[in-house]
């Protein structure tokens, strides 16, 4: 469900309302008591991944390549960490 904002055109009280989206919007405003209500047109709310994601389990890894046929999976050489100078002991 989601929430809607309204605005009185009568004496500018605003405030938002978890509505139905079947609901008819409101029309009186709470504050002034006026048939003046509006409801105003937002964005509304972004979609958020919550957890690991999508990403991570389902393309992420041994498929990764799955959109794209043509690419290839190259092989990366590492170089072998160099070794720490012995010091003596006295």
């Amino acid at each position: 469900m989601p929430t809607y904002e309204y605005v009185c055109r009568n004496c500018g009280y605003e405030f938002e309302k978890f509505q139905q989206m079947t609901e008819d919007h409101l029309k009186t405003c709470p504050e002034c008591g006026k048939d003046t209500l509006k409801r105003k047109i937002g964005a509304g709310s972004g979609v958020i991944f919550v957890g690991s994601g999508f990403y991570c389990n389902d393309y992420k890894g041994a498929n990764a390549s799955l959109g794209n046929p043509t690419s290839k999976k190259t092989k990366t050489s590492v170089a072998p960490a160099a070794k720490p100078a012995k010091t003596s002991k006295k």
